[in-house]
């Protein structure tokens, strides 16, 4: 009861972002811009990158897995989703709007942001969904060795899986044009918008920057727990977010 309660926090979680980001986070707030509102925001988010990475940390996890054997994952979940919960019902309107365009040009926009919803969407059930919703720990049945979960969770890395027992990331899909789809779907995701407020900015800004300075962390971590799988990956799929970019 408690992973499968978990698995329906993680996805009202998600669904409360959506609806935030397109609703309250898309109202133009008057005034000066005022600083305490960013830097309240940025510690907000600061709070829910630390759970992040201190989850991500292997001490934490063997402590939370002896703690809480079959459902280390659902934990973690349970208090990611709640966080994520807190930061946008106490996210603070901040004053501005950066552009706001109509007409065939916000259709095109919107367009891309469904696209890195459906991306992102897509390329979490690749990497498998129960897992990610913290109820794959219930089942007694060996998984696939190599299992990497996108934002937010303890590897967010987003890599694919190769067969079970092959032991080999795979380039289905998305996971053949970069090693981060998830990630790439979340920049369309927050800035692909017609209004973009100053709220908005600051939120996408934010997260945007942490998943940047996380990429670098989570791929040394694989490189050295994957026996050289991640490294055979990186040779087979060389953009990390954006083809030819980077």
């Amino acid at each position: 009861m408690f992973a499968w309660a978990g698995s329906v926090c993680f996805v009202a979680s998600l669904g409360y972002f959506l609806f935030t980001y397109a609703t309250r986070f898309g109202i133009v707030t008057p005034g000066p811009l005022r600083a305490g509102a960013v830097a309240w925001d940025v510690a907000l988010f600061s709070a829910f990158a630390m759970h992040h990475s201190v989850f991500a940390r292997e001490p934490v996890r063997r402590w939370v897995t002896r703690a809480c054997p079959t459902l280390e994952r659902s934990v973690y979940v349970w208090v990611a989703s709640v966080l994520l919960i807190l930061v946008c019902w106490l996210w603070q309107p901040v004053a501005g709007v950066v552009w706001d365009i109509d007409g065939s040009g916000a259709w095109m926009l919107r367009i891309l942001q469904l696209a890195g919803i459906a991306l992102s969407v897509y390329s979490a059930v690749l990497i498998d969904i129960w897992e990610l919703a913290g109820t794959r720990q219930l089942d007694s049945t060996p998984n696939a060795p190599l299992r990497n979960s996108p934002l937010p969770t303890p590897n967010s890395q987003g890599l694919g899986v190769g067969p079970v027992g092959s032991g080999e990331f795979s380039t289905r899909g998305p996971y053949g044009w970069v090693r981060h789809p998830i990630y790439l779907g979340w920049f369309l995701l927050v800035f692909s918008v017609g209004t973009m407020t100053m709220t908005r900015l600051v939120f996408g800004a934010v997260s945007c920057v942490y998943v940047l300075i996380a990429i670098p962390f989570e791929e040394r971590s694989l490189r050295k727990t994957t026996g050289g799988a991640y490294e055979r990956y990186v040779r087979r799929v060389r953009w990390r977010l954006l083809p030819r970019v980077y």
